[in-house]
């Protein structure tokens, strides 16, 4: 019964991820493999960020960066894609920061 109670915590504790990543399969040998969202070439075995603020391996990439769910309502959340961040800031005074009491992902 406790491997019941364990399995559908575990069931309930995914639901709750919201990371987003994906997973490629290695080719036996391969020295070299290409990012799918740039299309550049990266030597097996690195690791390395692409243009999409994804951080990626040759095994697969998940996203660098974590997005707001929930902040004040006079509050927006802007991606800022040269830092791979949200910035959640006042809509009419962006120099005025917000709290962010949740988010997902990373």
């Amino acid at each position: 019964m406790k491997y019941l109670a364990l399995a559908l915590l575990f069931c309930a504790l995914a639901s709750l991820s919201d990371a987003s990543c994906y997973v490629k399969v290695l080719q036996p040998g391969i020295t070299r493999c290409q990012d799918d969202r740039d299309k550049t070439w990266h030597p097996a075995g690195s690791t390395w960020r692409n243009s999409e603020c994804f951080d990626c391996s040759c095994t697969g990439c998940c996203s660098a960066f974590t997005t707001p769910t929930r902040f004040p309502p006079d509050c927006v959340s802007v991606f800022d894609s040269v830092a791979c961040k949200f910035i959640v800031h006042k809509r009419n005074d962006p120099t005025q920061l917000c709290p962010i009491y949740g988010a997902v992902g990373k």
